[in-house]
Parts: structure tokens; C-alpha cells; sequence
């Protein structure tokens, strides 16, 4: 035989050698599925919520225009340090001083009306005083003229004159006392007038001192809306008036955050909190969780959905957590970024796995990789639960565990979850061996599927650097 013929011969012999050998590791691996896994471990487990927002004082005020008039000077610049009583700013106030000066003249020469009509309601009681004493006087000479009259004593032209002066000390004390009513009332509107008046310049003032805006709080500006030569305008019943400038005190900080919805079912008041500030980086301060708020707030408008238009939307919802902090650093001002991790619960000694571990299958796949496990030609007795309308259909949490080669699929009940694990309080045991990876094959994976166990690190990928 040539040699050519022993080459191609030996060729022929080896290719089917690969093939056959080719096929054989196919059908031993067919259905293999490479997986990394992991163990039930017992460990420490702290549940955290993490939320981010903005720091913003407890406190703070927003001056808002309480009356006309065009912003002549501003004293302060935002992040000056303010207190109570401090001048702000100045509006333009010569028409209001101008009045306050008018009205003070007024009411000083009211009062010294006031002083005139006491003056003579005081000399008209003294006028009165005398005509009574005047009476009394001519009362007894026309009592004792009367007498003598009769006893023929005195002429009868004594004794009308004495009757005619009796009756002139009468009429004179009438004329005293409408003359001690009269400057009664003279005296009591004087009085009123300056009591309208004061009452008047009450109101100047107060027009004048709302020309100068002082800090109702001690803080920092935290922000100044208007500029000199701005026009103010004061509020109304349906309108709010000219935004000026915010005060904070920063003395108390918090860090407002919206948490969404599916946490916050779990945080309450009093929780502790780790704040981190992006303006301060490599720090975090401590805090605890002072307001939970109860409104939902839409993330497209930031509105709380109060409405039953809102209500109904689909739209996803947060809710707004306040966190105090306990040592807040000085310079902090309002508006700065922050993130909160609130420590919802805290476990020790507990079962834990990864939460990527975690999977959900339906009832009727748990039972089709039943069925298969037992041969295609074995039919099961229909489960009870699996009568029922849409039970085959129902989602069911569980790990992969893995048990003689394959992966078996265990239902488990979770407890507290963690950064990157979760308790288990239910479905396993300390040490069972699980499917913890890759995300590609725990997608896929079928109860009861044989599996490979592959824990090498990931290779890298210098093609996509």
C-alpha cells in the first residue's frame, strides 16, 4: 500500500476519533449549566433605606413685601450672618415720613385743644359753684323779705326787688350749668380728636416702619430675590406679596429626602441615619429620622397627590422623610445635595444569602421539573392548589440549592433585607451550598437542572476598554 493511502487512512481514523469523542462530552454536558455559588451563612444584618435629598435649616423664614414703595438699599448679601432686629433692607420713604410729621403736628395741637376745653369746662364749674352759692344767698333774702312783708316791716318795692333777685340767681345758675355741659362735650371731643389722631399716627408709623425690613429671626441669608431700584408691592387676600429674602437658622439642620414608596413602610421616627453632604466629601454625620411624611409626591411635578386626578395616575411616588442632623458642621447652607442611609432594622446571628441568590418561578415550572425528574412516561396527581384558578400561574420566591449535582428549587421566606444580603427565616439551613451567579444563568436556570460550578474570577475584557 503507497503512502499516501496509510497518511489519509490515519487522517480518516482521527477525525472520527474527534467526532466521536466530540459527540460523546456534547451529550454528557447537555443541559449542563455553569453556575457560582455560595453558602448560608449566619451573620449580623442591617436593614438600610437610602434616599437622597437637600440640606435644609428647621427653621427659616421667607420676608415677603409688606408694603409700596421702591427698594432704595439693601444692607445685607446672601451668607451674611443676621440677628433679630437687624436691618435688612430700606424702601423709599419720603411720603411716609412726610405724613408721620404731619400727623404728629396734628395730634400736638389736638392736645392743646384738649388743654383749652379743659381750661374752660374747669372755669365753667367754677362759674357754676358761684351762682349756686349766689342763690343760696338770695334764696335766704327773699325768705326773710317775705316776712317782713307780711309783718309790714319793709315797702313793697323792697320786696319785689328782693323776689326779682332771687329769681335772676335762679336763671343765672340754669345758665351756669348748660354752660358747664357745654364745655363737657367740648372737652370730650377734644379728647376723641386725639384719640383719632393717635390712632392715625399709629397707622403713619406703621407705613414708615414697614419702609425698613429687619430680620424677624436671627440666621444667615440664605437668599435675596430682588435688587435696588425694585419696586415692593404688599400682599393681598388672593395674592402673596413681593418675594424679598429668606432667613435660615442654621442652628438646627435637617436633610430632607424623598423615599420612595416601597421603603417607606419601614421607616419611622427616632431611626438613625447616616447623612453624606456632596459638598463636604469623605465625611458622614450622624442623624436621626424627626418627620415621616404622610402625602404622597409625585417625582414628575413634585406635588403631593392630594387630588383624585393625581390619586389615579400611575406615576411613581415618593414620600418626604426629614433627618436631623445631631453635630451639623458650620457652613453648611441650605440647598446642598445629600444622601441619607437610614437604619430601618438591625438583626445579629441571623441566616443570610445574597440577594442576587434570590429567584422566582412559577408553581407550574416547579412541577414540569417534577415530572421530568421522575421520566416522562410517570404522570403526577394534580396538586390541590394547582386546581384552583390561576394557581399554576402564581410567582413563588425561593434559592437554587444545589443537591447531587443539579440545582434543586427550595421556596424560602426573607426577612430584613441588607446592602447586599438578605435574611432568610424559613427554606434553608446553615451551610446549604446555592446558585449565587451569574444573573444570566439564574434567569434561565430550570429546577433541577445539572449544573457546573465555575467560582473563578470573571475574566476581563480588554476588548471593551
Amino acid at each position: 500500500m503507497k503512502m499516501w493511502k496509510k497518511v489519509v487512512i490515519a487522517l480518516v481514523v482521527v477525525i472520527a476519533a474527534v467526532v466521536i469523542v466530540s459527540v460523546s462530552v456534547h451529550e454528557v454536558n447537555k443541559g449542563v449549566v455553569t453556575v457560582q455559588t455560595g453558602s448560608v451563612v449566619r451573620q449580623g444584618l442591617t436593614s438600610i433605606v437610602t434616599a437622597s435629598g437637600e440640606i435644609r435649616p428647621k427653621n427659616y423664614t421667607n420676608v415677603m413685601g409688606e408694603g409700596f414703595g421702591k427698594i432704595t438699599d439693601i444692607v445685607v448679601k446672601e451668607g451674611d450672618r443676621v440677628k433679630k432686629g437687624d436691618v435688612l433692607m430700606r424702601l423709599e420713604n419720603i411720603q411716609p415720613g412726610a405724613d408721620v410729621r404731619a400727623q404728629d403736628a396734628s395730634l400736638d395741637a389736638s392736645e392743646a385743644g384738649m388743654q383749652v376745653a379743659d381750661a374752660n369746662y374747669q372755669s365753667a364749674v367754677a362759674t357754676q359753684a358761684q351762682r349756686q352759692a349766689d342763690l343760696a344767698k338770695a334764696k335766704f333774702d327773699w325768705a326773710r323779705s317775705q316776712q317782713l312783708f307780711k309783718e309790714q316791716l319793709i315797702s313793697k318795692q323792697d320786696y319785689d326787688a328782693s323776689q326779682a333777685t332771687y329769681d335772676g340767681a335762679v336763671a343765672a345758675l340754669n345758665a351756669s350749668q348748660a354752660q358747664v355741659a357745654e364745655t363737657r362735650a367740648a372737652r370730650e371731643q377734644a379728647g376723641s380728636t386725639i384719640a383719632q389722631n393717635r390712632a392715625v399716627l399709629v397707622h403713619q408709623k406703621d407705613v414708615l416702619r414697614k419702609t425698613t425690613y429687619v430680620a424677624p429671626i436671627e440666621g444667615i441669608v440664605s437668599y435675596i430675590a430682588v435688587r435696588v431700584g425694585e419696586n415692593v408691592v404688599p400682599g393681598i387676600q388672593n395674592a402673596e406679596g413681593s418675594f424679598l429674602m429668606t432667613i435660615s437658622d442654621m442652628s438646627v439642620v435637617t436633610s430632607e429626602v424623598k423615599v420612595d414608596e416601597t421603603d417607606i413602610t419601614n421607616v419611622r421616627e427616632g431611626q438613625p441615619a447616616d447623612v453624606a453632604i456632596d459638598a463636604i466629601p469623605g465625611k458622614v454625620f450622624k442623624g436621626h429620622v424627626t418627620q415621616v411624611g404622610e402625602l404622597a409626591i409625585l417625582r414628575s411635578t413634585g406635588q403631593a397627590s392630594t387630588t383624585q386626578a393625581t390619586a389615579n395616575t400611575q406615576e411613581a411616588r415618593d414620600f418626604k422623610v426629614v433627618v436631623t442632623l445631631d453635630h451639623p458642621p458650620d457652613g453648611l447652607r441650605p440647598g446642598l445635595s445629600s444622601t441619607a442611609k437610614i437604619q430601618t432594622a438591625q438583626k445579629s446571628n441571623v441566616l443570610t444569602i445574597p440577594i442576587q441568590a434570590l429567584a422566582v418561578r412559577t408553581q407550574k415550572d416547579i412541577q414540569e421539573a417534577e415530572q421530568g425528574s421522575r421520566g416522562s412516561s410517570v404522570t403526577l396527581a394534580a396538586d390541590r392548589s394547582s386546581a384552583m384558578p390561576g394557581a399554576l400561574k402564581a410567582d413563588i420566591t425561593g434559592v437554587f440549592v444545589i443537591r447531587n449535582g443539579k440545582a434543586q428549587f427550595v421556596p424560602v421566606t426573607t426577612g430584613i433585607t441588607g446592602v447586599t444580603d438578605i435574611e432568610i427565616t424559613s427554606g434553608l439551613k446553615e451551610g446549604d451550598q446555592i446558585v449565587i451567579g451569574s444573573y444570566k444563568a439564574l434567569r434561565t436556570l430550570r429546577p433541577g437542572a445539572k449544573i457546573k460550578v465555575d467560582n473563578s474570577a470573571p475574566k476581563h475584557d480588554e476588548s471593551a476598554t
